[in-house]
This record gives C-alpha cells, sequence and structure tokens, in this order.
C-alpha cells in the first residue's frame, strides 16, 4: 500500500514535526523571522494571512486550515488583520497560546526535524513553498489535526509535550498526504510512492532490498513493456529503478548503523552487495562517508542531543 510505503520512509528518515510557537492576535499585524530551519510550517488555525518569503513572487493567501512548508527559506513575512488602527508587530510565543473568538487570526508554527536522508529528499519534493489548502475532501482531518495540536499547546495539561509531538507529526503526515492530492508534484520520492502504475514493482524492491531487480521483473509486476516503465520510473522518481533501489539500500543502511550494532560486513550481505567494500564504496557515494565513520557521528549526535 502506498501509505504503507510512506510510513517506512517516515521512519527511515525520522521525520518529526515540532511546534515552536505561535499567537492569537486583532487588528491590523505583521510578524516577521529570520528563519535558520530548513523546514518551517505555518498552521492558519483561524482568521487569514499573507506570506512572504523569498522564492515567491506573490504573497500566499492562508485561510483557516491552510498550512504552508517553507522549504530551505532564509526569511518570512506573515500579515494580517483589518481596521485603522497601527499596525502591530507580533512576536510568536512558546506557552500560554489560547483558541481566541471568532474573528481574531491564530497562527502556529513549527518545524520539521529529519536526519540528513529526510532532508535531502524532502528538499527534492517539494518547492520553495508547499502551500496545502483545507480543501473539501483533505479539510476535516486536516482542521482536525490542527485543533488538537493547539488545544495540546494551549491546555499546557500533564503530558503535553509527548501528545503535541505525537500531534505534530500526524498533522505533518495530514499535510503530505494533502500536498500529494492538491499539487503537481516534481519528480521524486513522494511522487513515486503515490504512482499507482508503479506501485507493484515499488512493493518489490521495498520488500527484498537485497535482490538485484532487474528491468524485466520490476516492468512485468507494474504490466507495462520495459521501454515504457523505465521511461515512467525516470520520469516519475526522477532516477532509474536500479539508482532508486540503491537509495533505499542506503536509507535501510543508514538505520541500521544508527540503530543496530550489526557488523559492516553482515549489512552489505543483508543489502544484497557481494562484499563489504563494495557496500562501503557505495555507502560513501551516496552518503558521502564511510559506513563506521557515519556510525560513530549518528551515535555521538544521539548523545549530544
Amino acid at each position: 500500500m502506498v501509505d504503507d510505503q510512506l510510513s517506512e520512509v517516515f521512519e527511515l528518515v525520522e521525520v518529526r514535526g515540532l511546534v515552536s510557537g505561535g499567537f492569537t492576535v486583532s487588528g491590523r499585524w505583521v510578524s516577521r523571522a529570520d528563519l535558520v530551519e530548513s523546514f518551517k510550517f505555518i498552521a492558519m488555525v483561524s482568521g487569514r494571512a499573507r506570506l512572504s518569503t523569498d522564492g515567491i513572487d506573490v504573497p500566499i493567501e492562508l485561510l483557516p486550515g491552510d498550512v504552508a512548508i517553507l522549504n530551505n527559506r532564509s526569511r518570512m513575512e506573515l500579515s494580517g488583520g483589518t481596521g485603522d488602527g497601527p499596525v502591530r508587530e507580533v512576536v510568536p510565543v512558546e506557552t500560554g497560546l489560547s483558541l481566541a473568538s471568532t474573528g481574531n487570526d491564530v497562527i502556529l508554527g513549527g518545524r520539521i526535524d529529519l536526519n540528513e536522508a529526510g532532508r535531502t529528499l524532502l528538499l527534492e519534493a517539494l518547492p520553495p513553498v508547499a502551500h496545502v489548502r483545507a480543501s473539501p475532501t483533505t479539510g476535516a482531518n486536516l482542521r482536525g489535526s490542527i485543533h488538537r495540536l493547539v488545544d495540546e499547546v494551549a491546555g499546557n495539561r500533564i503530558g503535553s509535550a509527548f501528545a503535541i509531538r505525537q500531534h505534530a507529526q500526524l498533522m505533518l503526515l495530514e499535510v503530505l498526504r494533502a500536498y500529494v492530492e492538491q499539487a503537481e508534484l516534481p519528480p521524486g520520492w513522494l511522487r513515486v510512492l503515490t504512482d499507482e502504475r508503479l506501485r507493484p514493482a515499488l512493493t518489490l524492491m521495498h520488500a527484498q532490498p537485497d535482490k538485484l531487480w532487474g528491468l524485466n521483473e520490476l516492468a512485468q509486476a507494474a504490466a507495462m513493456s520495459r521501454t515504457s516503465f523505465a521511461e515512467r520510473f525516470r520520469d516519475v522518481a526522477g532516477m532509474p529503478p536500479r539508482a532508486y533501489l540503491n537509495r533505499w539500500r542506503m536509507m535501510l543502511a543508514q538505520r541500521a548503523l544508527r540503530d543496530a550494532d550489526v557488523s559492516v560486513g553482515s549489512l552489505a550481505a543483508e543489502l544484497g552487495y557481494a562484499s563489504e567494500s563494495a557496500f562501503s564504496t557505495a555507502f560513501k557515494r551516496e552518503v558521502g562517508e564511510s559506513p563506521l565513520r557515519y556510525r560513530y557521528r549518528a551515535r555521538d549526535q544521539a548523545l549530544s542531543s
């Protein structure tokens, strides 16, 4: 199932949605910030606002239930409100957020944390700003996720930190599901995971990454000719099937090196490489460092975080 494969990727790249702040405001207002995170999300709980950032020519109008993901942007500006009074400069707060009365603008913001593999995948999958609208088909789930998240942030109840992390995670999943339905996706992992015709071939590669799948086998699984399958896969994934299989193997390898004590030689055999040397060469080409160096660095980072 496509959602199962998306769940697999979510787990492998250790994606987490983390709430960093929010505000509720009446009247005319503006909020500006320099961005240091690779991925920032803005959720419009109620009211409306205009979002400006580098990389887009025209501000994006955010309506209730909308979410915007900023992809590797350096700055942002949100503005909204009506009336004749002066424009109020708003600074988001981390605590004390509450759902305001009708007519007020309520904004929630946060960041998306991923490991290195995840950052690369999401950079490829999303435009500078991914605007997800609360459409009739996806609006109920997305708005529900946003309001449950806001309730936890505002309530500050026992266990709220854990609940906020879980709700932010689910909201992020709903955002990506909605984005897949609404947008013309660029070639990459998110688009290929949602391609119905290629799904049978992806299922084979995900289920048995140790097998060196041939083009004929994959094309037969997808009920396509060899040529048509190869062309479609490259168009949708942005790479040939062999390159996708190798990337999938490397994602599995990174998880094993971070979380398990398996030896590099055993891991190479599990993933279908003829030798430890062949695996290490492929890993360094994809990740930029040797398997052991990656393991030590990843574990040192986990201990210091």
